[in-house]
C-alpha cells in the first residue's frame, strides 16, 4: 500500500481541555537543589548553571480543568503505511498518541484510555501517554496542551510528510516536527528543527518523552554502563547502571515472583522498585544513541536518533502506594507506564545555548524491535549487544543520516493546511521579527493578538479589562517604552516608597488623547511584565507602581506582590488585588496561598468564608481551608474536610500537601490511597 496522511477523530473519555488563565506566570525555574560539582563533564557543569528563565512570561496558567470526563471526539492526524499507523493529536502539542504495529496489531506506546489533564507541566496541564515533543525549559513544555499548526508536505520520494510547528514564545524559537513513513518502513521517522530567529543566543532544552507500558518483565536497555540517578529528593548521583547504589528495592515478591535479591537490584527493570526515579544514561561519546523497552519475548519499542540528540533517560513512577496512585490519577486503573526519553543534553536539568540565527536539527526513529529474549534478559553486556545488533538491522545508522538530508528537501510547493495553531507567529511576522516562510504558514492574527497589532500600527496599546495577553521580546518592549514615554508615565527612576502615590499622581499628564490617557495603566502594566522578563526587577516595580497610581487595578497590584520583600507584604499586596477582582478564582487561590505562606490563617479563613459556595467547594480551596484550620489548631475541622473528601484536580507532581495533611490530623493512621501521592516511597 502507499503511505497515507489523513485527518480523523479519536473517540475517548476525556475532561474538557484547559483554557489559558488571565494571570501571567511571574516565577521562573528554580536552581537545582544540588551542587553542579557532581557533574563529571565541564560542559555539563556549565549547562546545569545556565539558562534557567527568571519568569515563564509570556505564558499564563492552564489550570481550569476538572476530573469530570465525558465522551469526546478529539481531532487527529494519522500517518499509515504497511507496517505502522501513527496517530497525532494536533490540539495537544502535536503529541504522537499511538503507534500501532499493523502486522501484529500491537500498540507500541502507552496509549492512555482517558484524556485527563494533571499538574505536571510548566503551565500546569499535562497529559500522560504517547510521545510528547518537549521544548523550552526544565519541565513539560508550555504548549503541551495547546494546538500546533500542521500542513502536508512531500518527501523527495513522494511520501507525504506531516509538518507540525509553532513559535514557542518563552525561548522565542520556531519549533518544527516533521513525521513521515516511507513505503514499507518499519520505523516512523521524525525530523525536528529548532530555529532561533534572533541575533542573540537563547537557551534551549529538548526531550522526546516516550510513554510505554510497564509490566514486571519489561527491561529498559540503552548503550551505557553508568547513569545519573535523580530520586526526587534533590540528589543527583552518578551510579553504575543497572546495578548501582540507589534506594532500597522493594521485596522481590512484590516486584517479580521469581526474582531473587540480586535481580531485584537491577534498575533496568522499572517494576522492581517502589519509588519514582530518573536515570539519565551516561552514553559514551561516539556511541550510537538509542533506548528500548522490551518485554519477556525480547520485543518492544525502540527509539534512536542522529547524533545531536545525545541524552537518554528512564523515568519510573515506582510501584509503591504513591506511584500506583499517580498512575491511576493520570491514566485510570490498570494502565501502568514508564517513560523512555531522548534529549539534547545528558540530563533534563541542563540547558544549551542555541546561537543567534542558528538552526539545530536531527532525525528520530520509532519502531518495533525484536531481539533474542535470552540475550535481552541476560547479562547487561549481552542485552546491549543484542539490542544494538537488532537495531542496526531494523534502522541502519546510515539510513538516519540519509533521512536528515531528505528532510532538507521537502517539497516547496504550497503546503496543504491540516490544522490551525495560534496567531502569535503571524504577529511576530507582522512585527518583522520572523521571516514569512511558505513551508511554515502561520496564517493570520486573531482577537488575542489584535491589541498588539494596534500597538504596532498606532504606537498605542488600547486599554483592556482584563488585560491583553502578555508578549515578550525586545520589539514589544521598545514600543511600550516609547508609548509610556509619550504618555508622560514612563520615568525610569524608581520613586521613594513614601511618595509613590503623590509622585505618580503628579506625573500623570493631561493629554489631548482621551484614549492614550485611559490606556496608560494598561501600557505600564505590560511594560512591567516585559521588564521583568528581561530581569529588570526595579524597572518592573516602577512601571507597576505607576500603573496602579494611574488607575487602581488588580493586575499591577498582584504583580507588585511578586516583588515584595517579605511573605507578609506579598500576602497584603495579593489580598488587595483579590479585593479588586474577587470573582477571579485563580487570583483567589493565589491569595489564599500567599496568606498561608505568611502565616495568616485567620485571614485565609475570612477570605474563604466570603466566597461563593461553588468557589468554597473547589478542591484547591478546600485544601487551603483545611491547612488554615490546622494552623489555628482546629483539628476537628481538618478531619471533617478530609472525611468529606478533598480532591485537588491540579495536584502538582511531587506535592505532599494531602498526605502531610492526613498525617497531621491522623498521626496514628496510615495515609489512605486516595491521599497518597508520595513520590519518594511510603
Amino acid at each position: 500500500m502507499n503511505t497515507h496522511l489523513r485527518r480523523d477523530v479519536l473517540p475517548i473519555e476525556g475532561a474538557a481541555d484547559p483554557a489559558a488563565g488571565l494571570l501571567p506566570i511571574l516565577t521562573g525555574i528554580a536552581r537545582p537543589g544540588f551542587d553542579s560539582a557532581v557533574a563529571p563533564y565541564p560542559d555539563m557543569a556549565r549547562n546545569l548553571e545556565y539558562g534557567r528563565p527568571p519568569t515563564l512570561l509570556p505564558y499564563t496558567m492552564q489550570d481550569s480543568y476538572t476530573r469530570e470526563r465525558t465522551p469526546r471526539e478529539v481531532p487527529t492526524l494519522v500517518l499509515e503505511n504497511e507496517v505502522l499507523t501513527a496517530t497525532f493529536l494536533p490540539d495537544h502539542g502535536g503529541r504522537l498518541w499511538s503507534l500501532v504495529h499493523r502486522p501484529t496489531g500491537r500498540e507500541l506506546l502507552h496509549r492512555n484510555p482517558i484524556l485527563q489533564p494533571a499538574n505536571l507541566a510548566l503551565r500546569d496541564a499535562w497529559l500522560a501517554g504517547g510521545v510528547e515533543w518537549n521544548i523550552g525549559a526544565t519541565g513539560h513544555w508550555p504548549l503541551t496542551c495547546s494546538p500546533l499548526h500542521a500542513v502536508r508536505l512531500t518527501a523527495p520520494d513522494g511520501t507525504p510528510v506531516l509538518r507540525m510547528y509553532e513559535f514557542e514564545r518563552l525561548r522565542r524559537v520556531v519549533m518544527t516536527v516533521d513525521a513521515w513513513l516511507p513505503a514499507g518502513s518499519p520505523a516512523l521517522l521524525v525530523h525536528v528543527s529548532l530555529h532561533n530567529p534572533a541575533e542573540a543566543p537563547t537557551p534551549v532544552y529538548w526531550w522526546s518523552n516516550i510513554a510505554v507500558p510497564q509490566s514486571p518483565d519489561v527491561r529498559v536497555v540503552a548503550p551505557a554502563e553508568r547513569a545519573f540517578h535523580f530520586d526526587y529528593t534533590a540528589q543527583l548521583k552518578l551510579i553504575d547502571f543497572p546495578n548501582g547504589d540507589t534506594a532500597e528495592a522493594t521485596d522481590a515478591a512484590d516486584a517479580a515472583d521469581a526474582a531473587d535479591a540480586a535481580d531485584a537490584a537491577d534498575q533496568s527493570y522499572p517494576a522492581r522498585f517502589p519509588a519514582a526515579a530518573d536515570f539519565f544514561m551516561d552514553i559514551p561519546s561516539g556511541e550510537r544513541p538509542w533506548i528500548a523497552a522490551l518485554d519477556e519475548s525480547g520485543s518492544g519499542l525502540v527509539q534512536t536518533s542522529t547524533d545531536r540528540l545525545i541524552g537518554r533517560k528512564l523515568f519510573q513512577w515506582g510501584i509503591g502506594a504513591g506511584g500506583r496512585r499517580w498512575q491511576e490519577w493520570l491514566s485510570g486503573p490498570d494502565a501502568e507506564y514508564i517513560e523512555i526519553q531522548a534529549g539534547l543534553a545528558r540530563t533534563q536539568l541542563e540547558h544549551l545555548e542555541l546561537p543567534g540565527g542558528a538552526t539545530w536539527e536531527w532525525v528520530e526513529a520509532y519502531g518495533l524491535l525484536e531481539a533474542d529474549p535470552a540475550a535481552v534478559h541476560g547479562t547487561w553486556d549481552e542485552s546491549r549487544e543484542a539490542v544494538a545488533g537488532a537495531l542496526e538491522r531494523l534502522v541502519p545508522r546510515a539510513s538516519l543520516d540519509a533521512a536528515l538530508g531528505d528532510a532538507q528537501k521537502f517539497d516547496h510547493a504550497a503546503p496543504e493546511q491540516l490544522h490551525q495553531g495560534s496567531g502569535w507567529g503571524a504577529l511576530e511576522i507582522a512585527a518583522g521579527v520572523l521571516a514569512d516562510d511558505g513551508l511554515r504558514p502561520f496564517g493570520s492574527c486573531d482577537a488575542e493578538q489584535q491589541p498588539w497589532l494596534d500597538l504596532l500600527r498606532t504606537g498605542r496599546l488600547p486599554s483592556s479589562e482584563p488585560p491583553a495577553s502578555p508578549v515578550t521580546g525586545s520589539k514589544w518592549r521598545d514600543l511600550l517604552e516609547t508609548a509610556a514615554s509619550d504618555s508622560g508615565s514612563g520615568s525610569t527612576s524608581t520613586p521613594d516608597s513614601d511618595s509613590d502615590s503623590d509622585s505618580a499622581s503628579a506625573s500623570t499628564p493631561d493629554s489631548d488623547s482621551d484614549s492614550a490617557s485611559a490606556s496608560a495603566w494598561h501600557t505600564l502594566y505590560h511594560l512591567g511584565l516585559l521588564r521583568l522578563a528581561d530581569g529588570d526587577r526595579d524597572g518592573a516595580r516602577q512601571a507597576w507602581t505607576r500603573s496602579l497610581a494611574d488607575r487602581p487595578n488588580a493586575w499591577a497590584q498582584r504583580a507588585l506582590a511578586h516583588l515584595a520583600d517579605s511573605p507578609d507584604e506579598a500576602a497584603s499586596q495579593t489580598l488587595a488585588a483579590h479585593r479588586m477582582y474577587p470573582d477571579l478564582r485563580e487570583l483567589t487561590i493565589e491569595t489564599l496561598k500567599a496568606l498561608l505562606a505568611a502565616d495568616r490563617p485567620h485571614d485565609t479563613l475570612s477570605v474563604i468564608a466570603a466566597l461563593a459556595p461553588e468557589d468554597r467547594d473547589h478542591g484547591r480551596i478546600r485544601l487551603y481551608h483545611a491547612e488554615a484550620a490546622l494552623a489555628i489548631g482546629d483539628t476537628d475541622q481538618v478531619r471533617r474536610l478530609l472525611d468529606e473528601g478533598i480532591t485537588v484536580d491540579n495536584l502538582q507532581e511531587g506535592e505532599a500537601s494531602l498526605d502531610l495533611l492526613w498525617l497531621a490530623a491522623h498521626p496514628d493512621l496510615p495515609v489512605p490511597p486516595e491521599y497518597d501521592f508520595r513520590m519518594s516511597g511510603s
